[in-house]
């Protein structure tokens, strides 16, 4: 398994990030089955783990701290917070208050006295970036946790937690988990740049396009709308909308270009994302051990420029078929009463 550097924090990783969002409740439920799972991952090369408290509301981090027991020291162990935990207001979001409570339970899940890299899962708009860095920066300095990371932020956001860390003097972001697959390529446009500028490691995040890339669905398909993402995320899924419409045009495409690539669409989906010298890891999310084992035959696929540029052609670069693949939307964009005057201030004018 190929090695690369994350960003410039001095730690090499594994070009295939083995993600546990699938372990527990929201996929295998079978503990001692998630369990083998990330042992093959480990034993095949794989040194790199990505989970984050809100999987199966913990779960998912307790099956991973059970997987480590006697191998954690060769692993590099992610994590995230900042989805809701509970229904305290305060057990969300990317303050301190709640940042210091939940790395605790994080490393009580996880059953190790460290994290490599903590991330924040979402941008915050209501907590100032000073006070998550701050908080992040005491959990470093504690020993507590190793690095930082930030996950699906947009560009400007990275760049004001850069700027605000060197004005403040506070650890910064060393990376970036950004969603990223054929389909969903908004990122190139301004967060991998961004990324590239600051040395910054990228890790992405659905790179099979939470399996529309798998060739899963077809023309002649349809999309079971009440289990598993789709019943989640409904509108990544939804075939009404057109972008998702969209897609099942252009996986018989894909397919064509993935057979003269001579690989699977699979494969052809997680090499896409590899190669872009910005990535240093493609997350992926196996259920099962047959899903890994097709993953992890792919892992010495490489795609040479006209292929490439095929897929340039299918979607061009810094496309995103639909806007709710990024993962996350602006307040600014999703709440109407931030782009409306009060009607006094109206009546004013």
């Amino acid at each position: 398994m190929e090695l690369r550097p994350l960003g410039r924090s001095g730690v090499q990783v594994s070009v295939y990030c083995l993600g546990a969002m699938m372990f527990g409740a929201w996929g295998n439920t079978d503990h001692e089955d998630s369990i083998r799972i990330i042992h093959t991952a480990l034993d095949t090369g794989i040194n790199f783990i990505d989970t984050a408290d809100v999987y199966s509301q913990g779960e998912s981090e307790e099956i991973v701290g059970q997987a480590l027991r006697g191998r954690r020291e060769n692993v590099v162990l992610a994590t995230k917070a900042h989805a809701t935990m509970g229904d305290d207001p305060n057990m969300s979001g990317n303050s301190r208050r709640w940042i210091v409570r939940e790395v605790e339970n994080s490393l009580r899940r996880l059953g190790t006295d460290y994290i490599d890299l903590y991330q924040m899962h979402r941008p915050d708009p209501t907590t100032d970036i000073d006070e998550t860095l701050s908080a992040l920066s005491d959990l470093v300095h504690a020993g507590k946790v190793r690095a930082i990371g930030s996950s699906t932020f947009p560009a400007e956001q990275i760049v004001e937690a850069q700027w605000t860390a060197e004005r403040r003097g506070r650890e910064r972001f060393r990376s970036e988990q950004p969603p990223y697959s054929i389909f969903v390529r908004g990122i190139e446009a301004a967060v991998l740049p961004t990324c590239a500028s600051y040395g910054m490691g990228v890790l992405a995040w659905s790179p099979l396009a939470g399996g529309w890339l798998t060739g899963r669905y077809r023309k002649d398909t349809s999309v079971d709308m009440t289990t598993g993402r789709a019943q989640r995320v409904p509108t990544r899924y939804d075939l009404s909308l057109p972008g998702n419409m969209r897609k099942l045009e252009l996986v018989e495409e894909l397919i064509k270009v993935a057979a003269d690539a001579g690989c699977s669409l699979t494969h052809l989906a997680v090499a896409f994302v590899i190669s872009h010298p910005a990535v240093t890891s493609a997350i992926i999310g196996p259920r099962t051990m047959d899903q890994l084992t097709d993953l992890l035959a792919g892992a010495e696929v490489t795609l040479d420029d006209d292929i490439l540029d095929r897929i340039d052609q299918i979607v061009p670069p810094g496309t995103n078929l639909n806007a709710d693949d990024a993962g996350w939307q602006p307040p600014a964009l999703t709440d109407p009463a931030q782009r409306r005057r009060p009607p006094s201030d109206r009546q004013a004018s």
